[in-house]
C-alpha cells in the first residue's frame, strides 16, 4: 500500500491499532507468525564447498588435474603427487584470503536499530527491533534510528535524516497530518519514515507499516540479490590465456605424439613426452603466484585503509575508467558548515577557519578579532542562543546532537570563541517560539544580554525574516532598514544561495519586560535585522586533491546523489568534476529517456541529482553497455543496488549502512575519497606486475617446449623429464615470479590513461617479446644439451642434468631482465627490487641441493657437475639475459608504455 496516500484514522483502522494503546502481546505474537521478524534477509553465504568448487574450475587447473591423472595411469606417481600439491596450495590460499576478508568485514558491522520504544497494552515498553510488527505504536526522539517503515501520527518539530536512504544531506521537515494525493519519490514522503533513517530534531510517534524485507531497505536488499554478479577483467583475462593454452597444449601434445609413433618410439614413451610438453606448456606456478600476489595487494590496501574482500577485485581497482560517486559524506564532510557570513554590511568568508576556539576570523586574508566587531559578536550569540543542538567531545571525538543545521551555528560560535554552555548560562532562556514551517522562524528570549532587558533572539528564512526587520544593526549602532540596505541584503540571499548555499536571517529585539502574549505578530515584527549565515555541507578537501588525480590517471568522477541541482552542481564544479551545468541532469529527466538514449547522455553527464536507486543503476548499466570499467562509491543503502550492479562497489566502512558494506567488493575503513585513489594505484601496479611475471612465466614455458619438441624432431633423447620440468615451473620460476608480482610501481604509473578493458594479457607486444625469449632460451638450452651429448656421449644423465641447470640459470638471469620492458637492467639498478635477489639466491641454492644431494639426484635424475661443466653452462646461461637487453636498447624500449 502507498501508506503516505491515507489519513492517521484509515491507518489505524487498516492495521487495527490506536497510538494511544498500541497492540497488545497476544496480538502481537500472531502478527511475528505472519510478517516474521523485522530483519533483512541476508543473501545466503557461499559454503565452503562451493568455494572449493571455484578453486577448482579454472582452465589450466583442470588440465593440470588431467596430466596428474594420466601420470597415475603410467605409473609416474610422484608426478602426479607434486601437480596435485600445487593445486591444492593454490585453493588453499584462494579460500584464506576470502576467510580473512569476511573477519574483517564481520568486525566492521554494527547494529543499526538494536531495540525501539513502543506502546503496547496501553503501556511504554522498549522491545528489540526484531520483534516489531505492522500496527506497533513506536515513540521518535531526536537521535533514535527509524527501526522499521511506519506512517507518522504524532510530529512536534520533527525532522528525519534521510541521507542513508535518499542521498538528502539535510534533514527532512514531517507533518503527520499531511496526506498526499499523487505518487511522489521517497524524499517527497513527508508523513512517512523509513527504517535505518535517523531523528535529526524534534519528537514524534508513527504506526509501523512494514517490517523486514518489505521495508524501503527490504525491498532494495531484495533487488540487490537478484542481481548477477560479473567476472571482473582479470578473471576474463585468465580465463582467456588458459583457454589458449590448453587448447595449443593439447595440440602439440598430439602432434609430437604422432611424430613419435611415426619414428617408431613406443607408446608408452611418447605418453611420457606427451605428459612432459603438458608439464612444460602449462604454468603451474601461475595460479598460484596470482593468488599470492593478490593477497599481498590486498594486504597493502588494508595499509591503505581499503580492505577488499575478494582477491580479483584487488587488480580490477586499477582498471576503472569511471568513478560515480555519492555526495553526502563520499565527496563532502557530511557535515553542515557556516561558509559565509553577511554582517556589518561585509561579506565574511570563513571557509578555512579551524574547529578550535580562536576568537578569530579572516577576511580576504586580513585577520579579524570577533570581540573587536559588535554585530559579529552578535551574530553568532544569536546563533548559539536560539539553538537546541549539542556539541559533544567523546574521546577527541566531536558530533553534533540534533539538527546539522543548528550544529553548524554552534560549530561558527566554537570558532568565534563563544560557548553554549556559558552563554545560556550568562544569558538564560525564559522563554521560546519552537521553528515550524508555516512561521520559517524560530525564536527564543533570554535575560541579561542587554542590561534591564529582555532579548529575543530570532533565526529563520532569509525573505519571511527581513520582511520583518525594521531595522539593522550596522558598527554597533541600530539604523533604520531603508529600501536601499533591504536590497543589499536581498541581493545577498541571492548571492549565497546561487553559490547553492542555505542561508538563514538572524536579528533580535529588545523589551522593558517579557510580552504577555507570545506570538509571531506581537514578538518577531519590528527586529532588528544583524545578518546572513551560508550554510553548505563542504567537499572534503582530500576529495578535490583526489579528483584531480582521477583525472591524471584517465578516470572520470561523476556525482550521483539524491540532493538538488543546484546543491549537487556547486559541489561539482567547486570539486572540478563539472565545469557547466549543461553536465548535470536530474532524475526525473532519466524517466523519460529510453536506456539506449541514456548510453548517449551518459556520456558528457557528471552530475546526476535527485535519483532513485533505480535511477543510479540505469546508470551505471548504460556506462557499462559503453565498454567503461565502473566503480561507484557510496555508504547509504540507496547506492546498494548500483554498488552491486558496478564491476568495483567501494562502501565507507565508518559511516557505511551493513547492506552496502554486505554489496561492496571494497570498504575504506577511513571513509575517505582520497584512499580509493590510492587503491587504484595498487591496482595498476598489480595488473603491470601481473604482465611481467606472465610474460617471465611463458616466455620460460614456451621455451622448454622449444627443447622439447625440437629434440622430438631430430629424433634425440628427450631432454627433460617432467619431474624437472616441474621443478623448473613450481621452484626456479616461482620464487622470481613472485618478485617481479611485488616490483614497485613505476612513478608515472597515475598519469597514464587506464588500459583497454578489452586488452588482453598478452597483447601484440607482448607476443613478440614472448616469442623472441623463448626462442633465444630454448635454443641456448638445446645446444647446450647437444654439447652434452657430443661431450659425454653414453651418459645421457649427464647431458640432461647440464640441460636442466643451463635452463634454470637463464632463467633466473633473465629474471632480472623482466622486471621492466622499457629500461635496461643497469638503469632500473641490479639490487633495486631486494625481493629478487632473494628469490633468485633461494632458486640457485635449491638447484645445486637437486644436483649435488645424494636423495635429490635420484628423485630428480641428476648427477654432480664439474667445474669446467659450469664454465659452458654459464656462457649459454647469459646468452638470453645480454639478447633481451639488446633487444631494448635497439627498439627504443624507452617509448614504450
Amino acid at each position: 500500500m502507498n501508506w503516505y496516500r491515507h489519513s492517521k484514522e484509515e491507518v489505524f483502522e487498516y492495521l487495527g491499532t490506536s497510538v494511544e494503546k498500541g497492540l497488545t502481546d497476544k496480538e502481537v505474537e500472531k502478527r511475528l507468525e505472519i510478517y516474521s521478524a523485522n530483519e533483512l534477509q541476508e543473501e545466503p553465504k557461499r559454503g565452503f564447498v562451493v568455494k572449493i568448487i571455484d578453486q577448482f574450475s579454472d582452465f589450466l587447473v583442470i588440465i593440470l588435474i588431467f596430466a596428474a591423472l594420466i601420470s597415475i595411469i603410467i605409473g609416474e606417481a610422484r608426478d602426479s603427487i607434486v601437480i596435485l600439491a600445487v593445486v591444492i596450495l593454490n585453493a588453499i590460499l584462494g579460500i584464506y584470503q576470502e576467510g580473512k576478508a569476511e573477519k574483517a568485514l564481520e568486525a566492521l558491522k554494527r547494529m543499526s536499530s538494536p531495540t525501539a520504544k513502543v506502546i503496547r497494552n496501553g503501556y511504554i515498553d522498549v522491545v528489540p527491533a526484531a520483534n516489531l510488527v505492522p500496527g506497533d505504536a513506536v515513540i521518535l526522539e531526536a537521535g533514535d534510528i527509524i527501526p522499521a517503515d511506519m506512517r507518522l501520527v504524532e510530529s512536534s518539530n520533527l525532522t528525519i535524516d534521510e541521507a542513508s536512504l535518499t542521498g538528502e544531506s539535510v534533514p527532512v521537515e514531517k507533518k503527520c497530518g499531511a496526506i498526499i494525493e499523487e505518487d511522489v519519490s521517497l524524499g517527497d514522503r513527508e508523513n512517512m519514515a523509513y527504517m535505518s533513517t535517523i531523528v535529526a530534531y524534534g519528537r514524534g510517534k508513527g504506526i509501523v507499516t512494514e517490517t523486514g524485507h518489505n521495508t524501503e531497505i527490504g525491498k532494495i536488499a531484495t533487488q540487490i540479490q537478484s542481481l548477477d554478479e560479473d567476472l571482473t577483467p582479470l578473471q576474463k583475462k585468465l580465463n582467456q590465456l588458459g583457454k589458449y593454452l590448453g587448447i595449443i597444449t593439447i595440440i602439440v601434445c598430439v602432434i609430437v605424439f604422432g611424430i613419435g609413433i611415426l619414428q617408431g618410439r613406443g607408446i608408452l614413451e611418447m605418453f611420457m613426452v606427451a605428459i612432459s610438453l603438458a608439464v612444460a606448456a602449462i604454468p603451474e606456478g601461475l595460479p598460484a603466484i596470482v593468488t599470492i600476489v593478490l593477497a599481498l595487494g590486498m594486504n597493502k590496501m588494508v595499509g591503505r585503509n581499503a580492505i577488499v574482500k575478494k582477491l580479483l577485485a584487488v587488480e580490477t581497482l586499477g582498471s576503472i575508467t569511471v568513478i560515480c560517486s555519492d555526495k553526502t559524506g563520499t565527496l563532502t564532510q557530511n557535515e553542515m558548515t557556516v561558509v559565509k557570513i553577511f554582517t556589518n554590511n561585509k561579506v565574511i568568508d570563513v571557509t578555512g577557519v579551524g574547529y578550535e576556539s580562536s576568537g578569530k576570523f579572516k577576511i580576504g586574508g586580513k585577520e579579524i578579532v570577533v570581540e573587536e566587531i559588535q554585530d559579529l559578536k552578535t551574530l553568532l550569540s544569536i546563533g548559539v542562543l536560539a539553538n537546541d543542538a549539542n556539541i559533544t567531545n567523546i574521546s577527541g571525538t566531536v558530533s553534533i546532537l540534533g539538527n546539522p543545521t543548528e550544529g553548524a551555528l554552534l560549530t561558527l560560535g566554537k570558532k568565534g570563541n563563544i560557548d553554549k554552555d556559558k552563554f545560556n548560562r550568562e544569558y538564560p532562556r525564559i522563554q521560546e517560539m519552537p521553528f515550524d514551517s508555516n512561521r520559517k522562524m524560530m525564536t527564543t528570549f533570554h535575560q541579561n544580554y542587554i542590561a534591564e532587558k529582555i532579548v529575543s533572539f530570532t533565526k529563520g528564512a532569509p525573505d519571511i525574516v527581513v520582511n520583518r526587520c525594521k531595522y539593522i544593526s550596522i558598527n554597533g549602532e541600530v539604523l533604520p532598514l531603508n529600501d536601499s540596505l533591504r536590497k543589499k541584503v536581498l541581493d545577498t540571499n541571492d548571492y549565497f544561495a546561487k553559490d547553492a548555499l542555505r542561508v538563514l536571517a538572524l536579528a533580535y529585539k529588545t523589551y522593558a519586560k517579557l510580552p504577555d502574549e507570545i506570538s509571531t505578530e506581537n514578538t518577531e515584527q519590528h527586529m532588528i535585522l544583524v545578518g546572513l549565515v551560508g550554510i553548505i555541507d563542504p567537499p572534503r578537501p582530500e576529495a578535490k586533491e583526489a579528483i584531480v588525480k582521477c583525472k591524471e590517471a584517465g578516470i572520470t568522477p561523476i556525482m550521483i546523489t539524491g540532493d538538488y541541482k543546484e546543491t549537487a552542481f556547486a559541489i561539482s564544479k567547486e570539486l572540478g568534476i563539472a565545469e557547466s551545468s549543461d553536465e548535470a541532469i536530474m532524475g526525473e529527466e532519466l524517466d523519460k529517456i529510453s536506456d539506449m538514449e541514456l548510453r548517449k547522455i551518459v556520456e558528457k553527464t557528471k552530475v546526476y541529482s535527485r535519483v532513485s536507486p533505480e535511477h543510479k543503476v540505469r546508470i551505471v548499466s548504460a556506462l557499462k553497455a559503453k565498454g567503461e570499467i565502473v566503480a561507484m562509491t557510496g555508504d547509504g543503502v540507496n547506492d546498494s543496488m548500483a554498488l552491486k550492479k558496478a564491476d568495483i562497489g567501494i562502501s565507507m566502512g565508518i559511516t557505511g549502512t551493513d547492506v552496502a558494506k554486505n554489496t561492496a567488493e571494497v570498504i575504506l575503513t577511513d571513509d575517505n575519497f582520497a584512499s580509493i585513489v590510492s587503491a587504484v594505484e595498487e591496482g595498476r601496479i598489480i595488473f603491470r606486475n601481473i604482465r611481467k611475471f606472465v610474460f617471465f612465466l611463458l616466455s620460460c614455458n614456451i621455451g622448454e617446449i622449444i627443447i622439447v619438441f625440437t629434440s622430438i624432431l631430430l629424433n634425440l633423447p628427450i631432454p627433460l623429464l617432467p619431474i624437472q620440468l616441474l621443478w623448473l615451473n613450481l621452484v626456479t620460476d616461482s620464487f622470481p615470479a613472485l618478485a617481479l608480482g611485488v616490483e614497485k610501481g613505476e612513478e608515472d604509473i597515475m598519469k597514464l590513461k587506464p588500459r583497454n578493458p578489452d586488452t588482453p594479457i598478452i597483447d601484440n607486444s607482448m607476443m613478440i617479446d614472448i616469442i623472441v625469449q623463448s626462442i633465444v632460451i630454448g635454443a641456448t638450452s638445446l645446444l647446450a644439451y647437444i654439447w652434452g651429448l657430443n661431450t659425454f656421449p653414453g651418459n645421457l644423465i649427464k647431458a640432461r642434468t647440464i640441460t636442466f641447470t643451463t635452463l634454470i640459470l637463464a632463467e633466473l638471469l633473465r629474471a632480472y631482465s623482466s622486471r621492466s620492458d622499457k629500461y635496461i637492467l643497469f638503469e632500473i639498478g641490479v639490487f633495486s627490487n631486494p625481493t629478487m635477489v632473494y628469490g633468485t639466491t633461494i632458486s640457485f641454492l635449491l638447484m645445486l641441493g637437486v644436483i649435488y644431494i645424494p636423495v635429490l639426484q635420484s628423485i630428480f635424475h641428476t648427477i654432480p657437475l664439474e667445474i669446467n661443466d659450469w664454465g659452458v653452462i654459464s656462457s649459454f646461461a647469459l646468452l638470453p639475459l645480454i639478447i633481451g637487453e639488446l633487444y631494448k636498447v635497439i627498439f627504443n624500449r624507452k617509448n614504450k608504455i
